[in-house]
């Protein structure tokens, strides 16, 4: 995303290339999961559900990350989006009257210590809209934990894969429904320079198609937890990525950040049930 944006792609119009171009794939492993008829069982209910958490979880999610990448480093968006699961355990208690123990109270004090040391860093670094990128981003990470909350009956009723392809589905709808509602020129899309839709297509095998592959067969083999623990890798990999690509740099408060957000994550997500693989 930082490196299409150098080419002044604006972020609808980089999403919807990255949509578009997962759209075909989606449809293909979506045809691929539903081989046992499973959509077809599915009720006016769940299809209302599957539109709702489709919306969410991947187009305002994504849309929103979008937005908030233009004004902020790619280790503080990262670190930022990887509060998600913080955002579960508060909306949890306050929908469900779930309790929230001494551990989690540890939890999310390091992981928002974590953050406000970097989020500093970068603003007294006067790299960009610091506090509207991180607004933006902070929006994306609720959206997606409210999508996780609400998913967990369809991916009982129908399977991951499969209702992560519908729900994407229904996001590469609403983007590209987007783009041709607001985009001044339609046809500018088409006249994009070629890094540009080399990068977009990049990002939608790599960052948006073969995750929902590989997160789900991975869950499955290994169980969530230990899932959990290998996600805690992406922020960190992250920082190092931006300062090889983006040259952006590595300091020691950016590095004690990220320590802060992946430890409090951890004892969050390592604090829940194991679940096996299956």
């Amino acid at each position: 995303m930082k490196l299409a944006y150098r080419h002044g792609v604006d972020p609808l119009t980089l999403l919807s290339l990255r949509m578009g171009f997962s759209l075909p794939f989606f449809l293909v492993m979506a045809a691929w999961a539903n081989r046992d008829g499973a959509a077809g069982r599915l009720g006016g209910s769940d299809w209302r559900a599957i539109v709702f958490l489709g919306m969410l979880g991947y187009y305002l999610a994504s849309l929103f990350d979008f937005y908030g990448l233009q004004h902020i480093t790619a280790a503080l968006e990262r670190l930022v989006l990887f509060l998600y699961p913080t955002f579960v355990v508060l909306i949890a208690a306050v929908l469900h009257g779930r309790r929230i123990g001494r551990r989690d109270v540890v939890a999310l004090a390091l992981s928002y210590l974590g953050i406000a040391l970097v989020f500093v860093h970068d603003l007294k670094a006067g790299q960009g809209n610091v506090a509207l990128g991180a607004f933006w981003v902070l929006l994306s990470a609720l959206c997606y934990a409210v999508y996780l909350i609400g998913n967990g009956r369809m991916v009982q009723k129908m399977g991951s894969v499969l209702f992560a392809c519908l729900a994407s589905l229904v996001s590469c709808v609403a983007v590209l429904a987007h783009y041709a509602l607001v985009a001044p020129d339609f046809m500018g899309i088409f006249r994009l320079p070629a890094a540009v839709y080399g990068l977009s297509l990049v990002m939608a095998l790599l960052s948006t198609v073969m995750p929902v592959v590989l997160m789900s067969e991975g869950i499955r083999r290994v169980g969530s937890s230990h899932a959990s623990m290998i996600g805690t890798v992406g922020p960190v990999a992250t920082i190092f990525m931006g300062a090889g690509f983006l040259d952006e740099p590595i300091t020691a408060i950016q590095l004690a950040g990220a320590a802060l957000v992946v430890a409090g994550v951890l004892s969050i997500t390592l604090a829940k049930t194991p679940q096996k693989a299956g």
